[in-house]
Formats: C-alpha cells, structure tokens, sequence
C-alpha cells in the first residue's frame, strides 16, 4: 500500500495550446481518485485547475482547493469541491498545499507552476520536508526545464545528486510509481550557502 495519501498538483489556470495537456489533466485527476489519492491544488475551476478537479470529482476523488482571497475572482473558485481553503496570502497558500500533500506533482503550466513546483524542491532539498517532486512532461513540455537542470549541474550550481529531486516521466502511471519509490537526499552541511 502506498505511504502517499494526498498529492499537491500545480497547474495552470489556462488549459494551453494542445489537447494534450487537459487530456493528461484529466488522466491524472481520474487516477489519483480511483487510487484513493486525494488532491490538493490551487483550487480554481479554470483552465487546468477545472479539468484535474472536475476528472477527480466524477471518479470520486477527494479534492481540496488552496486559494488566496485575491485571486478567488481572478481564478474563479471551484465551488464543488471536497473542501476549499481561503487564505490570505500565496506563501500562506503555498505552506498549507505543502502541509496537506504528501507528494508534489507539477502538470503544464506557467510563471506560477515553476515557482510553487521548485519551492517545493527546493524544501525538499533543503530537508524543510522529505516529499517527492515531479513533472508530468506530457508532449516533452519540460524538456527545455530538465536540460537547464543538467545545465545547473555542469556549471556547479546544482550537485548532481540532487538532480534526482526533480522526478519526471511522460505519462501518469510511471510518475505515480516514481513518487512512490522515492527516497529523499540527505542535507550536506552548507547546503543551503552552495544551492540557491
């Protein structure tokens, strides 16, 4: 039985340029819900949010909705889901998603979907938490993302054993199996003056 109970998903609030996307949203939202795997996300019914939330909600799933009370206008509340958290602030939002999430998972997305997905890595990096990250690099859409990380690496930013922090695979079921096999990097002392 997986030790993962609940997992964080960062997404867009846009539904981008390709069907892919919203079809490997809705894959996800249906498989964490019929694995008995709850969600937590930015709690929007728009674009990405909308499908993952939706996909989950018709197979059952738990889902619970993370959202700053400036943006829930901007982007519009889901109001059928399991249970929804207003907060005050994005680091308010960001601290409670990684407080109810066992894992984190990152679907396409933009600006707000590198920058909660590597806050989380880097938490992980730091021993903050010990939680899996991964992308769902669905039609390669992370593979310019990865290649930089192996950049960081030739050029002395990233240790190359934290490259394994970042999970990634392009499909739903062996991202999931990654997640689950995951066992977390131990801190070096300084680690936090030579990675950032």
């Amino acid at each position: 039985m997986s030790a993962l109970k609940r997992i964080c998903v960062f997404c867009g609030s846009s539904a981008g340029a390709r069907p892919a996307y919203a079809a490997a949203a809705r894959e996800l939202g249906r498989t964490l819900a019929e694995r008995g795997l709850g969600i937590v996300f930015g709690g929007g019914k728009v674009g990405l949010m909308g499908v993952l939330a939706d996909a989950a909600l018709a197979a059952g799933g738990e889902t619970i909705g993370v959202i700053p009370e400036a943006l829930v206008a901007r982007e519009i509340g889901h109001q059928g889901l399991t249970t929804v958290h207003v907060v005050r602030s994005m680091h308010e939002r960001k601290t409670l998603m990684a407080d109810l999430a066992d894992a984190f998972i990152a679907l396409p997305g933009g600006y707000g979907t590198f920058e909660e997905f590597f806050e989380a890595v880097t938490w992980t990096q730091l021993g903050i938490h010990s939680k899996p990250c991964g992308v769902l690099n669905v039609e390669g859409y992370y593979d310019a993302l990865l290649a930089l990380l192996r950049r960081a690496v030739a050029d002395g930013f990233i240790r190359e054993k934290n490259l394994a922090l970042v999970l990634d695979a392009p499909d739903v079921p062996t991202l999931l199996q990654r997640l689950e096999a995951f066992r977390p990097v131990t801190p070096e002392p300084g680690i936090a003056r030579a990675e950032r």
